[in-house]
């Protein structure tokens, strides 16, 4: 079922992006070569905390699968999403993509970006901003009466028109009342084509971009998923609110 959101209840999940934004800020602000990931989730667990939400993804389980047990996802280099805080120090060359939601008076904010660890290759950096563009690209369509697939099109153009893949497995999806709800957003797809974009909908919009193979594989933690071929994946999300105009970027 699509969620087709109120004034209300669209105020309440901007204040959550809003603390989805601040966080990601902060953990940019403290990336850098030696730094753990168990040290950005206690600094993110902290701040969403004070700020009067909570971490949507701490204790989140899906198909059977062990609760989350950190409060952001922290994937580096060949983790595509789901990565799990670890005491490790993060290395000169490395990107790390956070994913961060937050639950805030019954609403939820959803969205990811990739850092770099101090200097990175030429390839991840491409890497990165292909990504980011990707989103951009993608949410050129995010307006009344375009179809999800036109979104998903964009992203699939942008991103193999510059020697990428596009993360077949998972997707991106609407968000709001809940961390998931429909519609499924896919990064590759046929123009045309899904549901129609209507005012009110909220859309977690997610490019995951590998420098090679589009196939991933889940690691034996049950959450870690990973390129199949080792190669450097990025990672560019937004909760996105469709409206009369230009699609609005709510976790900014």
């Amino acid at each position: 079922m699509i969620f087709i959101k109120t004034a209300a209840e669209i105020d309440g999940i901007k204040k959550s992006c809003q603390v989805v934004a601040d966080v990601l800020r902060l953990i940019g602000s403290m990336v850098k070569p030696g730094v753990s990931t168990i040290e950005l989730n206690k600094a993110a667990e902290d701040f969403i905390l004070s700020s009067g939400g909570t971490p949507a993804f701490k204790g989140y389980s899906q198909a059977g699968s062990v609760n989350f047990p950190a409060s952001i996802c922290t994937s580096i280099d060949y983790a595509v999403v789901h990565g799990i805080p670890d005491n490790k120090p993060m290395l000169e060359g490395q990107i790390l993509s956070v994913d961060v939601g937050v639950k805030k008076n019954g609403y939820y904010g959803d969205a990811a970006r990739t850092f770099a660890v101090g200097n990175i290759s030429d390839l991840k950096k491409k890497l990165v901003k292909v990504t980011e563009e990707a989103f951009r690209k993608g949410i050129e369509q995010a307006v009344k009466g375009s179809r999800v697939h036109d979104i998903s099109f964009e992203i699939q153009k942008h991103v193999e028109g510059n020697g990428f893949s596009v993360v077949r497995d998972l997707c991106g999806h609407g968000v709001g009342k809940f961390l998931h709800e429909d519609p499924s957003i896919p990064n590759f797809g046929k123009p045309g084509t899904g549901a129609k974009l209507k005012n009110g909908m909220t859309l977690a919009v997610e490019p995951m971009v590998n420098a090679g193979t589009w196939r991933v594989k889940v690691l034996d933690d049950g959450w870690t998923v990973v390129t199949a071929d080792g190669e450097p994946s990025a990672h560019y999300e937004n909760t996105v609110l469709i409206t009369n105009g230009e699609p609005e970027i709510l976790t900014v």
